[in-house]
């Protein structure tokens, strides 16, 4: 059986569609039946996964721009419209770290991690919006991280960047009920996932380098949990284990994960082994010249199946959250009447 046309297929923009995790969703997507659009900064990366995207059977273009110029951004969501037909789903994947301790870096280099893993979030969530708020249809979803449940030292910038993200989301989410508007807009936060983001990170440690701390996972299990958040308009997809026990151990024992993180978490985010750091390629200011893929350096430790990712999929799951959130807010509303 042959799958929809091209031309009448939905379009889905990836920012940071060149590796990781959104050269992995831009795939999933294409075998699920959308076109796909990739933005970011490295052509040969964008030329690759375009190459994997029209080989899994989409019709696809990309833009090359660095999500930190809200105009290059515009611009590449121009092009892509043009090429494709209207955006109807908008992923904002771009991101860049440096692991170094806070004062080990300089404000050049937080400003410039800042201005890519968050305000570029915000600008693509701002031309997403110019295009669906007039049409009333549409899903944006932004990716968080298992450090906005929890900071971990070494990423200063990273994780208040993964703060900012999840912040800017909820109060855009709010505006848009407010408005009665259809466009939905959601949040996936990523656990540690075996991706070249590590290879790419700025790294000033003096002792190994860059990895996820334990336990690793796919992108694969991350790009199912776009597309969920995507196809059902779910508000927030925390995948894996790890991203939930860092939220509820941050909110019920916070000193002591503090502890925990000082004494464990720099040694936890470093790898000695020489096969990582061979593939070390710094992309902080320029971009890769090189393509990566999907994965990182990591697959013989990273886990392809999460138990807490398939629950997500239960649609008994999602409604009991939202019951006990609407108890939680009902709750909260009530209290000062029944105090007065």
């Amino acid at each position: 059986m042959s799958g929809p046309s091209a031309s009448s297929r939905p379009l889905i923009v990836i920012t940071g569609g060149s590796s990781g995790i959104g050269r992995c969703t831009a795939v999933l997507f294409a075998r699920q039946g959308w076109n796909v659009g990739l933005i970011a900064r490295g052509e040969a990366g964008l030329e690759a996964a375009l190459a994997e995207v029209r080989e899994a059977g989409a019709g696809g273009a990309y833009a090359v721009a660095d999500v930190a110029s809200p105009a290059a951004l515009e611009q590449a969501a121009a092009e892509l419209e043009e090429k494709l037909g209207p955006i109807q789903a908008w992923v904002n994947g771009a991101g860049v770290s440096a692991y170094a301790s806070f004062m080990d870096l300089t404000e050049e280099e937080y400003a410039r991690i800042t201005a890519v893993t968050y305000l570029g979030q915000v600008h693509g969530t701002r031309v997403a919006l110019k295009r669906m708020l007039p049409r009333n249809k549409g899903n944006i979803v932004n990716i968080g991280s298992a450090v906005a449940m929890r900071a971990v030292p070494l990423q200063s910038a990273y994780c208040a960047a993964k703060y900012a993200v999840a912040g800017f989301t909820e109060a855009v989410r709010g505006e848009l009920i407010h408005d009665n508007s259809a466009v939905q807009l959601g949040i996936v936060h990523p656990p540690s996932t075996n991706t070249p983001f590590f290879n790419h990170a700025l790294s000033k440690l003096t002792d190994g380098v860059p990895r996820p701390p334990p336990p690793v996972y796919q992108p694969e299990i991350v790009a199912d949990a776009i597309h969920l958040a995507v196809t059902t308009g779910r508000r927030e997809v925390k995948v894996g284990g790890q991203t939930v026990a860092f939220a509820i151990a941050n909110a019920l024992t916070p000193g002591l994960v503090d502890w925990a993180a000082g004494k464990f978490g720099p040694s936890l985010q470093a790898s000695h082994k020489e096969e990582v750091r061979a593939q070390r390629d710094e992309n902080l200011f320029e971009p890769s010249t090189r393509a990566s893929g999907t994965h990182g350096a990591f697959d013989s430790e990273a886990l392809s199946f999460s138990p807490q990712m398939a629950l997500n999929k239960v649609p008994f799951i999602g409604v009991l959250a939202a019951g006990v959130t609407a108890l939680g807010v009902l709750a909260l509303l009530a209290g000062p009447h029944r105090r007065s």
